[in-house]
């Protein structure tokens, strides 16, 4: 235990445990801290005309909800920071403080214009929630192939001076974002002389000329020649699939293209598409409307109002559908708009050229931590996009993944002037490379690891070898959080919400133990493949490395068919385990079990008698698919299965779960990369975990799918895991890297994974949670 020294009144000495000293000087401590870090926003200042302008709308925030939104508000205009970030855990309602920040931004700044980057399955949610909350509010859909039409409108209303009665929000899908054009080489051929000289038997010079079709401009007919001066012939240049200019006039010898044309797709066929994307019209029931009531007039009643077209009469004045079929209509139009145009353009780019900057004064980035990365194309357009703005709001539910470089990217396009101001800036080749370095040396954690090996002799001395190499390790320093985190960021917990809202939320991690042939045989895997690693590793070859962490990873799970392992590089077998079930049914029609098998039914039994729903994740659903064993071996105990798979559309996977606890199924089976961000599965209260994988990101958004507000029973979440493995271990590095990510979103560790973090009663945290009265 650390200790701390302070003099007693007769000047001796007196040693006691640091605890004990933060216990007795807990309230001194805090405001001496509050003293030289004034907060932005304190609960009893809060502004009584942004509390009204909030009591206006159509859906009041909550008590928790309304102070956050006066804080980023503080924060961004009365602070003028160019950004602000809300890291609310999952299912506070990150939407619903957004929308009513934008809100009172537009009352008491005018900012009119909002543009949201949305994942594309929360797109329509996003259209859906802004419209019951915000009066008099204009909703703008950038998601589909009329994008290109709606920022030319746009553009056109800028130009007439046209200003928006009330907000305006648009609404931009994540893919739409960073889609490119079609587009394809567009030149004309000129005819080319080349003269070539040659010899002929008796030595004579003979001059002889050849006509090449060269590829040249259709606006100067300057012929296109490569360094050394010859001309490209059609076929050469469409190979090089880049776009270019000519070298005399500039002019693009590109031009763009309707993929349409190239795969001949009428308009009726295109109106008829969007038709069967509504229930109960199928291709003879499209085809029947588009020859009664004619190609325009459907189209132009979907582009418009498509709640229109659920009561479209017949000419003797009947509906159409009937009142079953208008209902399952209405909620599925909730969640599906429709366009007919044909052009494609990067949006990013036609915001940044075509738009005057600050055309948008609020830039809402939905689930912003999917941004973090270097070289992504969305990462860089939604850094475009935030260059072309006033003010920048950020939502997340897991700011960082452990790592401190998971924030640099992130923090360099919202924060830029911040980031520059610090020496973090490019380098002459334009590389953020050696900057995101820099911060992670000065703010994160790496680890120098030193190898020393027996060298051979040399021609002077004998010696060893010693070899040091830099990774990094999950942390991010308090500095950091102080100067990036703490300044620019509103924290919201659901536990913070109060007013009895949510119900009681548990994690709970249960060790499985194998059975002992599978012990015998996991053993043996994982002395063979560990000391083949290790040897490789010896010798600086790492391939192996990603092999044998899947093998130790998924052999537990997967030990119901035979495992062959191959080195990547030589194709050479290194161990091959057979069966260790069976993975086919018995002769009683039953599929034997293994031990997390067999407690996957006893908790999902034990949930239903309770009259609760279950939420399984497993995140073998490719190579290594697990669903259909699993799906038979709960379906043999009795338990009504239903499989999401990725097939199933994103903006529809919603919908797929509503479908399901309405026919009455008991489970769904799925990868948590599918429902991690967006669906409310309320109807879910347990949740379990047969795998995580390593994306802390995931495995935390997925966790919370149905502790969210409107949640009235309690939610279990449970983690299994087959002890002494490699999944253990992979689980207790998730708890270290959750606890990192939590003490940067102003929590303290708090996961059912803790019991596997070995470094959780740091002195660090073990201070902080007493500190904080935890």
């Amino acid at each position: 235990m650390e200790q701390a020294t302070i003099n007693t009144l007769n000047n001796a000495p007196k040693t006691i445990a640091l605890t004990d000293f933060i216990a007795e000087f807990k309230d001194s401590l805090l405001a001496s801290l509050n003293a030289s870090n004034p907060p932005v926003y304190q609960v009893e200042k809060a502004s009584v005309n942004r509390q009204q302008i909030m009591d206006s709308l159509m859906r009041k925030p909550f008590s928790a909800q309304a102070h956050v939104v006066q804080a980023i508000t503080t924060l961004l205009l009365d602070n003028n920071e160019p950004a602000g970030i809300i890291n609310a855990e999952m299912g506070t309602g990150k939407t619903m403080m957004a929308i009513a920040a934008s809100y009172v931004m537009f009352h008491e700044e005018n900012y009119r214009r909002h543009l949201i980057i949305s994942p594309p399955h929360l797109v329509y949610k996003w259209r859906r929630e802004i419209l019951q909350t915000v009066p008099n509010a204009k909703v703008w859909v950038l998601n589909g192939a009329d994008t290109l039409m709606k920022l030319l409108l746009l553009r056109d209303e800028l130009g007439d001076h046209i200003e928006p009665s009330g907000p305006e929000y648009f609404i931009l899908g994540r893919v739409r974002m960073r889609m490119g054009y079609h587009w394809r080489n567009a030149f004309v051929l000129k005819k080319v002389y080349q003269k070539h000289n040659a010899h002929n038997d008796k030595g004579d010079v003979i001059t002889r000329y050849t006509t090449i079709h060269a590829v040249s401009c259709a606006d100067c007919f300057h012929v296109y020649r490569d360094d050394e001066g010859e001309p490209y012939s059609a076929d050469r240049f469409n190979a090089m699939e880049r776009r270019i200019k000519c070298p005399g006039c500039h002019k693009p010898l590109w031009t763009l293209m309707r993929p349409t044309r190239a795969t001949k797709t009428t308009f009726r066929d295109r109106v008829k598409k969007s038709m069967c994307q509504i229930p109960t019209i199928g291709p003879v029931r499209a085809e029947t409307l588009l020859s009664t009531f004619g190609d325009d007039f459907i189209s132009d009643m979907l582009s418009d109002n498509a709640a229109d077209f659920v009561n479209l009469m017949d000419s003797s004045g009947e509906f159409v559908f009937t009142d079953k079929q208008a209902r399952r209509m209405e909620r599925a139009l909730a969640n599906l708009e429709f366009g007919f145009g044909e052009g494609a353009y990067q949006a990013t780019e036609f915001i940044k050229r075509y738009l005057p900057k600050d055309c948008f004064d609020l830039l809402i980035v939905d689930e912003s931590h999917e941004y973090k990365n270097q070289s992504s194309a969305q990462g860089q357009a939604m850094g475009v996009l935030a260059s072309q703005v006033k003010k920048v709001l950020l939502l997340t539910g897991t700011l960082m993944g452990g790592y401190a470089d998971d924030l640099f990217f992130l923090l360099f396009r919202a924060l830029t002037s911040k980031m520059i101001e610090d020496g973090y800036t490019v380098n002459g080749r334009g590389s953020l490379g050696v900057a995101a370095m820099k911060f992670m040396e000065d703010h994160g954690i790496l680890k120098q690891v030193f190898t020393e090996r027996d060298s051979v002799s040399h021609k002077t001395a004998k010696g060893n070898q010693v070899t040091k190499r830099t990774q990094k390790a999950p942390g991010f320093g308090p500095k950091g959080i102080l100067r990036y985190v703490l300044p620019y960021t509103v924290f919201l917990r659901l536990k913070d919400i109060g007013d009895n809202i949510l119900p009681n939320y548990e994690e709970q991690y249960i060790e499985v133990h194998m059975s002992e042939y599978q012990r015998e045989e996991y053993d043996k895997l994982s002395s063979t493949l560990t000391a083949a690693l290790r040897s490789a590793l010896a010798k600086r070859d790492t391939t192996l490395m990603g092999v044998v962490l899947n093998a130790l990873l998924a052999w537990p799970d997967c030990c119901a068919r035979d495992e062959e392992v191959r080195h990547p590089r030589t194709k050479d077998t290194l161990i091959f385990v057979p069966a260790v079930f069976d993975n086919e049914p018995n002769h009683f029609g039953i599929i034997e079990c293994s031990p997390k098998e067999a407690r996957l039914v006893e908790l999902c039994l034990a949930e239903k008698a309770k009259g609760r729903k279950t939420l399984v994740y497993t995140t073998y659903t490719g190579t290594r698919d697990l669903t259909p064993r699993l799906r038979l071996i709960l379906a043999q105990a009795g338990l009504k299965v239903a499989v999401l798979k990725s097939s199933e559309p994103p903006e529809k996977r919603e919908d797929w779960v509503m479908d399901k606890v309405d026919r009455g199924f008991d489970i769904v089976l799925t990868n948590p990369e599918l429902v991690k961000t967006g669906l409310d599965l309320l109807d879910f209260p347990t949740i379990i975990f047969l795998q995580t994988g390593f994306n802390v990101y995931t495995l935390q958004q997925a966790a919370k799918r149905s502790f969210r507000i409107g949640q009235k029973n309690d939610v279990k979440v449970i983690y299994l895991g087959y002890e002494n493995s490699a999944q253990t271990s992979c689980l207790s590095l998730m708890a270290q890297k959750i606890a990192v990510s939590q003490s940067t979103s102003g929590d303290m560790p708090d996961s059912g994974l803790d019991i596997l973090n070995s470094e959780s009663d740091s002195v660090e945290v073990a201070l902080a949670k007493q500190l904080i009265g935890a």
